[in-house]
């Protein structure tokens, strides 16, 4: 039975899981070795708190609960000591992801399982840091996690019947909805997701169109919910982009990053998150500044 939920990282995506480990039931504890990283969490922990409360989506009392339910900490070995399931949200770069797997197998109990929120990594690859490879599976939640419904849990070589079905039933008291799949490199959503936002800076780069129109395009002429500039100023320049690189040494060169995507990247422009991306974030009006 899983009680316990350790979630390595405090970024975005973390702090998301941990407020929706937390709504489901679960106690949370988010690690990062950054204590100034850790008091940003808890502090958009409370913002989502407080709209979901202005907007009805959450009564008080179940807020109160689930705030009591988080905790927050600096050690991971000490965290991972007592945890049922640890849910890995760390950047995309496999040596850190490995740094995470070969701590929490230390430290962890027998019984605990191992999930990555990986968006394109082979969690078999992942799973290989740990010698738990039957208990090791990938939850790939979107961002904003706390509104995105979907977790799509992918499985490795390895990973056995209940572990994907034990982890498919916390996804669901998170209140998502799953998709269970088997692994190949950028699973479904990444895939499409990563040939689309490429795709989107080559029209850019060619001139095609302004930023604007071309997210207007894909909203209204395929309806998209974001325009993949939006999306990509949302997730980060540099997510996507080493999401790509990934891709591309795994899939080949129908995903090589488009060189634009590369040069925002190299300026620092990263999107909401640095104040600047395909669109500028420093004014209200949120302008294109190519």
């Amino acid at each position: 039975m899983i009680n316990n939920i350790v979630v390595v990282g405090s970024g975005v995506m973390g702090r998301g899981i941990a407020y929706v480990g937390a709504i489901g039931g679960y106690m949370v504890t988010i690690v990062d070795i950054n204590k100034e990283a850790l008091q940003n969490a808890e502090k958009e922990i409370g913002v989502i708190f407080e709209k979901g409360l202005e907007r009805g989506k959450i009564s008080s009392d179940a807020a109160d609960k689930a705030r009591a339910n988080l905790s927050f900490e600096t050690d991971l070995a000490i965290a991972a000591g007592t945890a049922d399931l640890i849910i890995e949200a760390v950047p995309e770069v496999v040596e850190i992801k490995k740094k995470v797997f070969e701590t929490i197998e230390a430290h962890a109990p027998e019984h605990c399982f191992f999930a990555s929120n990986t968006s394109t990594m082979s969690p078999t690859e992942i799973a290989s840091f740990s010698n738990r490879p039957e208990k090791t599976i990938a939850m790939h939640f979107f961002n904003p996690v706390h509104k995105m419904p979907l977790v799509e849990i992918i499985r490795g070589l390895e990973t056995s019947d209940e572990t994907a079905a034990i982890i498919e039933k916390v996804a669901k008291n998170m209140g998502k909805e799953t998709v269970v799949i088997n692994e190949f490199p950028g699973f479904v959503t990444s895939r499409i997701s990563a040939l689309v936002g490429n795709e989107a800076f080559y029209m850019l780069q060619e001139g095609l169109g302004s930023p604007e129109d071309i997210d207007k395009a894909i909203k209204l002429g395929l309806n998209y919910p974001m325009g993949p500039f939006e999306l990509v100023d949302l997730v980060g320049l540099d997510a996507r982009l080493n999401n790509l690189k990934y891709l591309h040494e795994k899939l080949g060169e129908k995903y090589r990053p488009a060189p634009l995507l590369e040069q925002y990247v190299k300026a620092g422009r990263l999107g909401r998150k640095s104040g600047k991306g395909v669109y500028d974030y420093t004014n209200k009006e949120g302008k294109d500044k190519k």
